[in-house]
């Protein structure tokens, strides 16, 4: 595809998918898929890195199939299990004579294919984007099983075999990094870190991202949560919050900022009760007049 030739084409083409990636995190994606090479990215929530896998499957005309991941996170929830409500039934047949092999028991029917056994499926043409999402919540027993899938592409049910990729899936996998994931997995992947954006990333993303936006809206915007990544927080608000922020405020018909409408909608960016008590109040005043001054000059 002549979107993928170069690092500039590739940056452009993400852009038309309304995502606003720098040159560092492009590169990355370009060689991920050069090299055939897992693209494993890191950083805090919010700052867009479930999003690459999005947008990447739509450039490539790929499906995207998506493993979230959490604690107790199994082989039978993210690789295969077997079909037992079926089974039992086929047990039946068995026994009141019915023409039915036993063999069948554990055939193709009666498989359940869970994420990783889809993203290999032989004889698939156009392999998929397999998402790995927050692999920080998973045990570290999944993150050794998932070493060796990432290896060979291949999965072994002891009752038809080993299934092999033909074609293997492009992966991406990420992180929050409430854990750190083993060096092994990561070794195996090319790393990017997604760090909060500086203004003008985070202003151009809110003009691609949010329709009739105004300028004037946008830049108070991105000024306020540049700002408050600043203060002493629990959670920091994410790029994804700031969007959502800036959508509640276009429903409000908002031109422009003032201290009560961001009162009144701090919900979008703050997500615990304690940040929100804190930047409440006296704060706030002390966040909107600094910024008003500056807006002022």
């Amino acid at each position: 595809m002549k979107q993928l030739e170069t690092i500039d084409t590739l940056q452009a083409a993400l852009l038309d998918r309304k995502y606003v990636a720098d040159r560092a995190l492009t590169t990355a994606i370009f060689l991920s898929l050069r090299m055939q090479k897992p693209l494993f990215l890191e950083g805090e929530a919010g700052v867009g890195k479930t999003e690459v896998a999005r947008v990447l499957a739509e450039l490539l005309g790929r499906k995207l199939i998506r493993l979230q991941c959490y604690e107790g996170l199994d082989i039978n929830t993210a690789v295969y299990e077997w079909n037992y409500t079926r089974q039992l039934l086929h047990i039946r047949f068995l026994e009141s004579g019915e023409q039915a092999k036993e063999s069948d028991l554990f055939g193709p029917d009666f498989l359940l294919k869970r994420p990783l056994l889809l993203a290999i499926e032989p004889g698939s043409q156009s392999p998929p984007v397999l998402l790995i999402d927050e692999l920080d919540r998973a045990d570290q027993e999944f993150e050794a099983f998932l070493l060796e899938f990432l290896s060979d592409f291949q999965i072994t049910i002891p009752e038809i075999g080993t299934l092999r990729a033909e074609h293997p899936p492009h992966v991406i996998l990420t992180s929050n990094r409430t854990r750190e994931i083993h060096d092994a997995l990561k070794r195996r992947c090319f790393y990017h870190w997604i760090n909060y954006p500086d203004f003008e990333k985070e202003y151009q993303v809110l003009m691609a991202r949010v329709p009739d936006l105004p300028h004037a809206l946008a830049r108070q915007a991105v000024e306020f949560v540049q700002a408050l990544r600043k203060e002493d927080l629990y959670k920091r608000p994410g790029l994804a919050e700031t969007i959502d922020w800036v959508n509640a405020l276009m429903v409000l018909d908002r031109q422009t900022l003032d201290e009560v409408h961001i009162e009144s909608t701090l919900g979008a960016l703050l997500k615990y009760r304690e940040d929100l008590e804190a930047t409440r109040g006296q704060r706030l005043k002390t966040l909107w007049g600094a910024l008003s001054s500056a807006q002022a000059k």
